[in-house]
């Protein structure tokens, strides 16, 4: 007993001292705290008001029912748990989980299984992963080719030093928000289409390679809302059909919907609704619409960058202006205001011409400036 003690002890120093916990003191300190009251078995009658006064240091008013500053904490814990043992605690010998539904810290000794094999050959061993990385395992496999083509990108990123050199000074312009800081970057793909968002995840991912070190992936139906308040979001796809991407997006100008993007407060000589025009035999060529949209994150925290559009052409036409150099300087100079500034927050209507789902040309059509009056214009890191 004093031995397996001594191993999730040692396990919890371990992973706090990790890259995934090393810009997160808070993090630090709630993982060091939930483990010792798990270790010492008084765990179970935690309630989410001690632990506001003893981790976050709430005053005795403290009240978990109008604030969720614990919830929110206690699930990004839960995730950089689940993202460590993706990475660095691949072979730990000791499997640290926080459980939802409580504050208890779970200690899973990592068994090696050995492999039959051919007598003349050593015998490898297999690895007894967790419950919950046997779950993702599980959905990865069935998933949209899409989460496995960007997850993989991502993946390859983690093992190389973070380069921002290459970046021309419009993506800059339009990246530096999203790259730089110490907040995570999630990227959110559309549940439900798959084959609109595998090109454009391709594309993202072979973009942030390398470029940003604390990057998550999900599913649109998996996005909770403690990641919108804790991370900068991209989101790729349609976003109707999730209540939380829709929420966030309320209250902006221009709104994607399924028949095309509706200009609910059109300026002079615009249209109120943009339609996605569809071909008439699959040579003709295919009118469509994408809407790119950099709105501020919950509470005016961080950014949230949609890359919308109704069909695959459109969704994979929004990432490119956005990580092509030649598109971003055509973006950048649309954007400029007459004294040279960019806005920081804006939405953007792009005209898509394609054959066979694949955009042949790109073009500005009009934009929105979101800045809030008094706030700087540029987007600068």
């Amino acid at each position: 007993m004093v031995a397996e003690l001594e191993a999730n002890q040692t396990q919890v120093q371990r992973i706090v001292q990790s890259k995934a916990f090393r810009t997160s003191e808070v993090h630090r300190n709630l993982l060091n705290y939930l483990a010792e009251k798990s270790l010492s078995g008084s765990a179970d009658s935690l309630k989410e008001y001690t632990v506001g006064l003893d981790v976050f240091a709430k005053p005795a008013s403290y009240d978990p029912r109008q604030e969720s500053v614990v919830r929110m904490h206690v699930a990004r814990l839960r995730q950089k748990l689940a993202e460590y043992y993706r990475t660095e605690g691949v072979n730990d010998p000791v499997i640290v989980e926080l459980p939802k539904g409580g504050f208890r810290v779970t200690f899973e000794q990592r068994e090696l299984v050995p492999e039959p094999v051919a007598p003349s050959a050593p015998a490898p061993v297999s690895r007894a992963w967790p419950r919950s990385q046997k779950i993702m395992g599980a959905v990865l496999v069935l998933g949209l080719l899409s989460v496995g083509i960007l997850g993989a990108k991502l993946w390859t990123s983690r093992t190389v030093p973070v380069d921002r050199s290459g970046l021309s000074p419009e993506l800059m312009q339009l990246w530096g928000p999203m790259l730089y800081g110490n907040r995570p970057l999630m990227i959110c793909l559309a549940a439900g289409n798959g084959d609109g968002t595998a090109s454009g995840a391709f594309l993202l991912g072979q973009f942030l390679a390398h470029r940003k070190d604390n990057v998550l992936l999900t599913r649109s139906n998996q996005l909770a809302m403690p990641e919108v308040v804790m991370d900068n979001v991209v989101f790729l796809g349609p976003p109707s059909g999730n209540r939380q991407i829709e929420a966030l997006i309320q209250g902006q100008p221009l709104v994607l919907e399924p028949d095309g993007i509706h200009n609910l407060r059109p300026l002079p000589g615009e249209a109120a609704l943009i339609p996605d025009q569809t071909p008439g035999t699959s040579k003709d060529v295919e009118e469509t619409h994408a809407l790119i949209s950099h709105v501020p994150g919950l509470y005016g925290h961080g950014d949230i960058l949609y890359l919308s559009g109704n069909q695959i052409s459109s969704t994979l036409a929004a990432v490119r202006a956005l990580t092509d150099p030649t598109l971003a300087r055509a973006l950048i100079a649309q954007l400029k205001s007459p004294d040279g500034t960019v806005p920081r927050f804006y939405q953007v209507v792009l005209r898509v011409e394609s054959m066979d789902s694949m955009p042949i040309e790109i073009s500005y059509l009009f934009h929105r400036d979101l800045t809030p009056r008094g706030s700087s214009a540029n987007s600068r890191p």
